[in-house]
């Protein structure tokens, strides 16, 4: 079994006992967070679609931490005009511990 989610802007397919990391979320670690916003839920043969939501499905998740993806440099530059800009950016996640998924 497993769910189509959508946090943060993008959308993410889990199953219970997977680790991921999504855009950063305002919970404590070793909280219990309720993520009501499932696209899609998959349970052996039967497919569940929303439109846009599934209607009662939610997935649970325990935050695991917080931190910072690696560093992306940015770096700009205009030959012949004297101009060059570096510029560094680190985004802030969660990693989240999926685990039930309820429909």
């Amino acid at each position: 079994m497993y769910a189509v989610i959508k946090t943060g802007g993008k959308q993410y397919r889990v199953a219970a006992g997977e680790k991921i990391k999504v855009e950063q979320i305002a919970a404590d670690v070793g909280q219990e967070i309720v993520i009501d916003q499932v696209v899609a839920v998959v349970d052996g043969d039967t497919l569940k679609v929303g439109t846009p939501l599934v209607s009662g499905a939610s997935v649970k998740a325990k935050v695991l931490a917080h931190g910072k993806h690696d560093k992306v440099r940015i770096f700009k530059m205009r030959r012949r005009k004297h101009y060059q800009k570096r510029q560094g950016h680190r985004q802030p996640y969660t990693e989240l511990e999926i685990g039930a998924i309820t429909v």
